[in-house]
C-alpha cells in the first residue's frame, strides 16, 4: 500500500480543530477514496495549553511554522494562519521551496502573493491547493477551474462574507440598524472585535481577486477591486428597496467587457425574485453565468468550522490522490494580464439617497447637476420626517431631509461626476448613499 500522506497543520483555531476532527473521524474512508492513508503528524499553534476540543498529544508540536513546513516528515503543509504576510505566508514559501504540497484557506495572502506562490508550486511540481479560500464550504473553486473547464464564463457574482449578509438580513426583517446588528454579529462570533475587514469590504475583494483569476484565465490583479462596504447601509436604504420589490446584498462580482474585466464590490439591490436574493443570514452564494452551463449558482454555508474545514480537506484528498495541477487551471505564464475596464454603463440605473438640505433651490439644482451629467430619473421620493413637518408643516426647515433617486440606466462615472458637483454645491449635509440596481 502507498506510504501515507502526513500532514502538518499550523494554526489550531476553529477551522484547524475542525480539520483534525474529520480527518480523524474519516481516516478509513479517506484512506479508500485517495488510495493511501492520510495522516496529521504535527501540529503548530501559539498556546499549546488551550483546550480545542480535540485530542493533540499524538502530535509532535512545533513553535516555529517555518521549521514544521521544512520538517522531512511533513509532506504537506496546512495553512490555517490567516494574515496576508507574516508567519503565513514565510511557511508557506518554506514548504513550497522544499518541495512540500500546501493547502491553505488564506485568502487575503493569496490576493497578495498568489501568482509568487503557484509560479513556485508549479516549479516544484506540487500543489498549491485553496479551495476554502474562497466561499467557506461552497465547492466553487473547483466548479471555476475544473467542472466549467468547457465553458467561457462572462461574469461572476456572489455573497462572499457571511458576516455582512447576516447584519443586512437582520436589518432587513426587524428593522434594525447598522450599529445594533453589528452588536449581535460580535457578540455570537459572526464579526471579528475590529470588524473593519468584513463590513468595509475587503475580504469579500481578496475572494473575489482569486475568483476573477479562475474564471477568466487572467493573473489576479486586487488593486484594481472598487470596493464598498456596507457600514453606511440605513434602515431606510432597505425599506425603499424592499417597496420596489429588492433586497441589499454586498456583491462581489467580476465581469467581461469589450474593454476589460470590471470587478466591483458593493451593496447592490438584487431583485427579490432572483435566487440571489433569497440568501438570507450567514449563508453565502455564487452566481455564475458561462455560455454552455448558462447560469450556474451554488449556495452554502460561506464561513464556520466544519464548512471552511469540509473544503480543506477535500484539497488535502486531492493532493493524496496526487493531483497537483496548476493552481489557477492554467499555468501561471499563461495567465493573461488582465486589461483594467471603466465601470461600465449599467443596466439597471441606481438607488440615490441624499440628505438634502430643506431650503429653496436644492431640489432644482441637484436635478440641474444630474441632467448636467446626462443622467435620466425615473423618479424621486422625498421622506420628510413626521416630526420636521410638525416643527415646519408649512415652510422649509433648512434641516437635512432625505430624498431618493432613481436613475435609468447610466455609467458610475456620471453618476460619480454628479455626485461631486452636488456636494461642492452644498446642497446636501452628508455624503450620499448610492446603490447600483441589478434588473431581472
Amino acid at each position: 500500500m502507498s506510504t501515507p500522506l502526513r500532514l502538518g497543520v499550523a494554526g489550531l483555531g476553529t477551522v484547524g480543530a475542525s480539520v483534525i476532527e474529520i480527518i480523524k473521524r474519516q481516516e478509513n474512508a479517506l484512506a479508500a477514496r485517495c488510495g493511501r492513508a492520510v495522516r496529521v503528524v504535527a501540529v503548530c499553534a501559539r498556546d499549546r495549553k488551550r483546550d480545542r476540543g480535540v485530542d493533540l498529544s499524538a502530535y509532535r508540536w512545533f513553535d516555529d511554522p517555518v521549521a514544521m513546513a521544512r520538517d522531512a516528515e511533513v509532506d504537506c503543509l496546512v495553512e490555517l494562519m490567516g494574515g496576508a504576510d507574516g508567519p503565513a505566508k514565510a511557511a508557506v514559501d518554506a514548504a513550497l521551496a522544499a518541495g512540500k504540497h500546501v493547502v491553505t484557506a488564506n485568502k487575503a495572502m493569496l490576493a497578495s502573493h498568489g501568482m509568487a506562490q503557484a509560479r513556485a508550486a508549479e516549479d516544484a511540481g506540487v500543489a498549491l491547493a485553496f479551495e476554502a479560500s474562497s466561499a467557506g464550504g461552497i465547492p466553487v473553486v473547483k466548479t471555476l477551474r475544473e467542472a466549467l473547464a468547457g465553458n467561457t464564463v462572462t461574469q461572476i457574482a456572489g455573497i462572499l462574507n457571511g458576516t455582512c449578509n447576516y447584519i443586512l438580513t437582520r436589518m432587513e426583517l426587524e428593522g434594525l440598524t447598522f450599529a445594533d446588528c453589528l452588536k449581535d454579529a460580535q457578540a455570537l462570533g459572526y464579526a471579528e472585535a475590529d470588524p473593519t475587514f468584513d463590513v468595509e469590504g475587503f475580504d469579500t475583494a481578496h475572494k473575489l481577486a482569486l475568483l476573477t483569476a479562475l474564471a477568466f484565465g487572467t493573473e489576479i490583479d486586487a488593486d484594481a477591486i472598487h470596493v464598498e462596504g456596507i457600514s453606511k447601509i440605513t434602515p431606510l436604504d432597505l425599506k425603499m428597496a424592499d417597496e420596489l420589490g429588492y433586497r441589499i446584498k454586498l456583491l462581489g462580482v467580476a465581469e467581461r467587457t469589450a474593454g476589460g474585466i470590471e470587478q466591483r464590490v458593493s451593496p447592490t439591490m438584487v431583485p427579490k425574485s432572483s435566487a440571489i436574493a433569497q440568501v438570507m443570514g450567514v449563508t453565502n452564494a455564487v452566481s455564475i453565468d458561462a455560455d454552455a452551463v448558462r447560469q450556474l449558482t451554488l449556495v452554502g454555508p460561506g464561513a464556520g468550522g466544519g464548512p471552511t474545514a469540509s473544503a480543506v480537506v477535500s484539497d488535502i484528498a486531492d493532493v493524496a490522490r496526487g493531483i497537483t495541477g496548476a493552481p489557477f487551471g492554467l499555468p501561471v505564464n499563461r495567465l493573461e494580464k488582465p486589461t483594467r475596464a471603466p465601470m461600465q454603463r449599467h443596466e439597471g440605473g441606481y438607488y440615490i439617497r441624499l440628505a438634502v438640505l430643506d431650503r429653496p433651490g436644492a431640489a432644482a439644482g441637484i436635478a440641474t447637476r444630474m441632467a448636467e451629467s446626462d443622467i435620466s430619473l425615473e423618479s424621486i421620493v422625498q421622506k420628510r420626517s413626521e416630526l420636521a413637518a410638525r416643527q415646519d408643516p408649512k415652510g422649509r426647515s433648512g434641516q437635512p431631509v432625505p430624498v431618493v433617486l432613481i436613475t435609468y440606466a447610466t455609467t458610475e462615472a456620471a453618476i460619480r461626476a454628479a455626485i461631486d458637483k452636488i456636494m461642492a454645491d452644498g446642497h446636501i449635509a452628508e455624503a450620499p448613499q448610492v446603490i447600483r440596481i441589478e434588473r431581472d
